[in-house]
C-alpha cells in the first residue's frame, strides 16, 4: 500500500477519508490496493479507513483480528453487531465525506463493491458516501514503463502471429479445409508458443457467427470456413509469468479468396471511420492537455455511425481499459451502457472497438488499443484500413 499516494488523491477530491470494507473477498479492488494480497481466509468483516490525514484505523472480527495486520494503522476488534456498530461509528468520527467502492445509481458498476445496508448504516451518522471511482482509476489503471514495455512486447508478438492466422486459413481453405474451432486452437497454439497467455479467447467467427459480438466457437458450434466466407477474428495475450503484464486486444475481419461487397465496404468504412474518431478525439485531447472523460471517446464514434443511420446495430461501447485485466478497472470509453465519467489517465491503456452487427448476416468490428502519457495518446499496433483478403 502506498499510504501517502492514498492520502494525496484523498486531499485532491476533497474527500475527509477513504473506507475500505470487505466480507468473503466481495472487493478485489480493496486488495490490491491496500497490498493485502491473496489467499486470506477471510469469513467476517473487515473495515480500513486511510484518512486524509493522520493515521489509518482498522475494524476487524476478534476471531480474524490478523487480517489487517500487514497495514500499518490502530486495530479495534469487535464480535457482536451491536459491537460492531459502536465501532465503526467511532472510527469515522471525524470524517464527513467518505469515498468507497461506491457508484451512484451503479452507474458504474465496476467499482459498486460495497452493499447498500453498509451506505445507509454510514449515511445515518450523517457521512456524504462518494465514489472511488477516479482514484480506484488512479491504483488500478495507471501503467508503470515496465508493463507499457511488456504491452507493446505482446504487440509485437500477437501482430504476427494473427497475420500468420490469416494466412494459415487462406491455405488450409484452399486445400484440406478448415473451421472455426480449429483456427481458435491454432491461434492459441501460436500464442502459447510465443511465450504468452489468453483466457477464453481468441474468436474466430464466420458469416453469421460474426453478428454476435461475444460468440465463442466450439467443437459443436464451429461453422466450417470456405471460399466466400465473411471471417472476423478477435485476439488477445498478454505475456506469460509476469503477474503485471498488460494485455494486448485487437478485432481484424477479412473475406476468404473473393473482393468484399458493397455492403461489407461501406460497413468496414462506417466502423473505421468511428474508430478514428475515438482515436482523434483522444489523442487531440492529450495534445492540448484537456481532460476527458470515458464517454466522450465513446460520444465521438457513436456520433459517427448515428450519422450513418446504423446506430441500432452498434450494441456495445466503443472501449474498454486494458491493464494486468484484460477489462481493467480505469475509464471505459461508454456513453451506451454506462455514462462513464471517470478521467483517461496518462500512463493507461484502453481499447478504441466499434462494430456494427446484422444478425443473420455479418458483424464487423475494428479494435486498436491506445497507450496515454502525459500531452500525447498514441495507438499501439498496426492499424486495419482494409479488409483483409485471405
Amino acid at each position: 500500500m502506498n499510504l501517502q499516494a492514498i492520502q494525496e488523491a484523498l486531499r485532491e477530491i476533497g474527500a475527509d477519508a477513504w473506507l475500505f470494507y470487505d466480507h468473503h473477498y466481495r472487493d478485489p479492488i480493496a486488495y490490491r490496493i491496500l497490498g493485502l494480497g491473496g489467499g486470506l481466509h477471510v469469513t467476517r468483516r473487515w473495515y480500513y479507513l486511510v484518512p486524509a490525514y493522520g493515521e489509518p484505523k482498522k475494524l476487524v472480527h476478534r476471531i480474524e483480528s490478523l487480517r489487517l495486520d500487514g497495514l500499518p494503522g490502530q486495530k479495534e476488534e469487535y464480535s457482536s453487531w451491536q459491537e460492531l456498530e459502536a465501532k465503526l461509528e467511532r472510527l469515522t468520527t471525524g470524517a464527513t465525506k467518505i469515498a468507497m467502492q461506491y457508484s451512484p445509481r451503479n452507474a458504474i458498476m465496476y467499482v459498486s463493491m460495497v452493499d447498500a445496508g453498509t451506505v445507509e448504516l454510514l449515511r445515518s451518522w450523517g457521512k456524504q458516501i462518494v465514489s472511488s471511482a477516479d482514484m480506484v482509476s488512479r491504483f488500478e489503471a495507471v501503467l508503470t514503463e515496465e508493463q507499457v514495455a511488456s504491452h507493446y512486447k505482446a504487440q509485437v508478438l500477437l501482430d504476427e502471429i494473427l497475420a500468420a492466422g490469416w494466412e494459415q486459413i487462406g491455405d488450409r481453405v484452399r486445400s484440406s479445409g478448415t473451421d472455426e474451432f480449429t483456427m481458435v486452437n491454432w491461434l492459441k497454439e501460436k500464442i502459447e508458443q510465443a511465450g504468452m497467455i489468453t483466457e477464453h479467447g481468441p474468436n474466430v467467427s464466420v458469416g453469421p457467427n460474426a453478428a454476435d459480438s461475444h460468440y465463442e466457437p466450439s467443437p459443436s458450434s464451429s461453422r466450417p470456413i470456405r471460399k466466400g466466407d465473411f471471417v472476423l477474428i478477435d485476439i488477445w495475450s498478454k505475456m506469460a509469468g509476469d503477474p503485471n503484464a498488460v494485455w494486448y486486444d485487437i478485432t481484424w475481419t477479412g473475406v476468404v479468396d473473393r473482393e468484399p461487397t458493397e455492403r461489407e465496404q461501406q460497413t468496414f468504412a462506417t466502423v473505421t471511420a468511428a474508430r478514428d474518431a475515438a482515436i482523434k478525439t483522444v489523442e487531440e485531447a492529450f495534445a492540448a492537455n484537456r481532460p476527458i472523460a470515458g464517454w466522450e471517446a465513446d460520444e465521438a464514434s457513436r456520433t459517427v455511425i448515428r450519422n450513418a443511420g446504423q446506430a441500432a446495430w452498434f450494441t456495445h461501447r466503443t472501449g474498454h481499459n486494458i491493464a494486468i485485466e484484460l477489462h481493467g478497472n480505469g475509464a471505459h470509453l461508454d456513453n451506451l451502457e454506462t455514462h462513464d465519467e471517470r478521467l483517461i489517465l496518462p500512463m493507461t491503456c484502453f481499447s478504441v472497438e466499434p462494430g456494427l452487427y446484422y444478425p443473420g448476416a455479418f458483424g464487423l468490428r475494428s479494435e486498436v488499443n491506445m497507450i496515454t502519457r502525459p500531452g500525447k495518446a498514441v495507438v499501439t499496433g498496426k492499424i486495419q484500413r482494409e479488409l483483409v483478403r485471405i
